[in-house]
């Protein structure tokens, strides 16, 4: 048996697609390295994110690929480097999410929490900001309540870190249980400041908890931050429903890409199998409705509810639970949903 050369291997590859670009790895520029000891071939594949929902079906196929090849052994490496369509309106951050919903109780902020701390779990550098100004709820869930935020020599404010993540809110600037009672151009200001202010440094994610409803904080963010994409998250009962459709419009009329949507609490399991409290199928409903992706369900769970409470959000708590398991696929699937339109809108060569 002939022994594999480096172009052969090229040859091979270009048999593999990404799952969700559907394009083949060489001609995405994805083939980082290969190296060829005797039968054995190493490759490196360079994702397009960390989270990749499909890394293990492309190691998988890279590996049939090069053992019909002829490679006696086969080691697959992967690297990763997120690539935006376009800047953000922060220096050094390639995606800004907003997380959003129509109306609260739906749990957003637990979703906001857990889908950046997700994202930084798999590799990905991660901020967090916290902007639902008269509900901030990220420093309750992070366990940062008691701490303040200082400025750097360049009177930028420095997000806190907390869980491999940077972190700002509101709730760590004023006195616990403050209330803001702000009107409209001093919301803009703060939301400006909370971009342009703030020691963000190089991050490949910027999560932005919205506050409820359609108002000024969301309108603010969509003429400021450049949003990437919003993340609706609703619940499987239809008055849920119907105000996160009402979020879905707000955002389209500002030009804000719909990313997905996200069901919580979408079930109760139970030794005699799930109930349904809330209803069944309503977030799927609305991602047909609107032709956008249904990222995923999440349970009900007193775990995700505790983790909150306590600062330690179910991810870092309790990693192996079925509402963890979930929460971290969630967070994968915007992930690719991010690199698809990445690419779509800028090709990569």
């Amino acid at each position: 048996m002939s022994l594999l050369s480096e172009a052969s291997v090229l040859e091979a590859l270009k048999t593999v697609n990404d799952p969700e670009l559907h394009k083949d790895l060489v001609s995405l520029g994805m083939v980082e390295k290969i190296v060829l000891e005797g039968g054995k071939v190493g490759v490196k594949i360079n994702l397009t994110t960390p989270a990749c929902p499909l890394k293990s079906q492309i190691e998988s196929e890279v590996r049939a690929a090069l053992i019909e090849a002829g490679a006696q052994a086969v080691e697959v490496q992967f690297g990763a480097t997120v690539r935006p369509p376009q800047t953000t309106a922060i220096f050094g951050v390639k995606y800004i999410v907003a997380v959003a919903s129509g109306k609260g109780g739906v749990g957003k902020s637990t979703v906001a929490a857990n889908l950046a701390i997700s994202l930084a779990l798999d590799g990905a550098k991660v901020g967090l900001l916290d902007a639902d100004i008269y509900g901030p709820s990220q420093a309750q869930m992070f366990g940062t309540q008691a701490e303040k935020l200082r400025v750097n020599e360049q009177k930028q404010m420095i997000p806190l870190e907390r869980y491999g993540i940077k972190l700002l809110s509101i709730a760590n600037l004023i006195p616990p249980g403050q209330a803001m009672i702000w009107r409209g151009p001093i919301l803009h200001g703060t939301i400006k400041q909370f971009l342009s202010d703030v020691a963000w440094g190089e991050l490949d994610y910027l999560v932005v908890d919205m506050p409820p409803g359609t108002g000024d904080v969301q309108l603010s963010l969509s003429q400021l931050a450049k949003l990437s994409g919003v993340v609706i998250v609703t619940t499987p009962q239809d008055v849920a429903r119907i105000d996160a459709e009402r979020a879905v419009d707000g955002f389209k009329k500002v030009q804000v890409p719909i990313l997905g949507i996200v069901e919580n609490m979408s079930y109760l399991e139970q030794a005699q199998g799930r109930l349904h409290i809330f209803g069944q199928g309503g977030g799927h409903k609305m991602a047909e409705s609107y032709e956008t992706a249904f990222l995923g369900e999440i349970p009900i769970a007193v775990s995700v509810r505790e983790g909150g409470d306590v600062g330690v959000p179910v991810v870092v708590g309790l990693p192996d639970s079925a509402e963890a398991t979930a929460l971290r696929s969630i967070a994968r699937n915007l992930a690719g949903q991010l690199s698809v339109r990445s690419y779509l809108l800028l090709p990569m060569v």
